[in-house]
């Protein structure tokens, strides 16, 4: 195999629980992760030569160690000692800094095509011990699916199924830092938490409205004041028909759950023609990853 094409898939958070703050800085969460079909295209060539080339459809994108996808190829080139270098060819589609992890997601398709084409003979489960390294979502992204995240997000339990829906995506024309999130959060001071076991246990029973009524993410304490239009987005989604609307992550992006397609169809139209969001798409849960042709 000289070359292969992956797709790394998106992800949001249906749950977003954060316990503690841990002596070491970071913070101990439960969360509830969920891939959706949106995606970034990752075309991966073998090289005769040694080295890394990587090449983006948007130019401010690094394309060197400051890109994930580029340490995840030299973190297996290096292990493995391989003598041949690869070109990796990326088009990013997923909302850039927008809490769906298209940066992980991206790392994870890279190590997973390596893997393929290189025939290095590594399970998942060796893939995801190794891509913790190179963040706490990469892990969760080589699982996909529907997971429990715990610790700092590396501790993952597959559950059941999500049950199908349509999800509406929206990003204002905002980026918000993940470190200023986490540091202005008051984790000690925080009244209110979601209910995470309640939520696993409407996936188990396939109560879709019930899942999409407990969604709930801490986070918002700090985003929403900060930045107005993620809740104002949240409020047009559930004027729209969602079940549930939610900012993913750490923001800013925000998604609503809806059952009904044409429901989703009609809030798309209404999003995409409006002045909230500069980035807005209409896509389905991807439960357990996808097909293989996914990848």
């Amino acid at each position: 195999m000289k070359e292969i094409r992956m797709k790394a898939l998106a992800k949001i958070n249906l749950g977003l629980d954060v316990v503690k703050k841990r002596e070491d800085g970071y913070h101990e969460v439960r969360m509830i992760m969920q891939t959706v079909k949106l995606y970034d295209q990752i075309d991966i060539h073998k090289m005769d030569k040694p080295g890394i080339r990587l090449k983006t459809n948007l130019q401010y994108l690094p394309v060197d160690e400051n890109n994930l996808a580029y340490r995840a190829a030299r973190l297996l080139i290096e292990e493995f000692g391989i003598p041949k270098g690869v070109s990796i060819r990326l088009r990013k589609v997923i909302p850039i800094a927008a809490g769906m992890a298209g940066g992980s997601s991206d790392a994870a398709a890279v190590l997973v095509g390596l893997n393929r084409i290189f025939q290095l003979g590594l399970t998942k489960q060796e893939l995801m011990e190794r891509s913790v390294k190179l963040g706490a979502d990469v892990p969760y992204c080589i699982l996909r699916g529907t997971a429990l995240a715990e610790g700092i997000g590396e501790k993952l339990t597959r559950l059941p199924a999500m049950p199908k829906c349509h999800v509406l995506i929206a990003k204002p024309g905002i980026h918000v830092s993940t470190k200023m999130v986490y540091t202005n959060l008051r984790a000690d001071e925080l009244v209110s938490h979601p209910d995470i076991d309640g939520q696993i246990a409407a996936i188990r029973e396939r109560d879709l409205r019930r899942a999409a009524e407990l969604m709930g993410n801490v986070l918002e304490t700090v985003t929403i004041p900060a930045y107005p239009v993620i809740g104002k987005i949240k409020e047009k989604m559930m004027a729209y028909g969602a079940l549930g609307a939610m900012m993913s992550g750490s923001g800013p992006t925000v998604f609503g759950l809806f059952e009904d397609e044409e429901k989703a169809r009609y809030a798309y139209e209404k999003m995409r023609r409006g002045s909230l969001a500069k980035q807005v798409y209409l896509t389905r849960i991807m439960n357990h990853g996808g097909d293989a042709n996914d990848r």
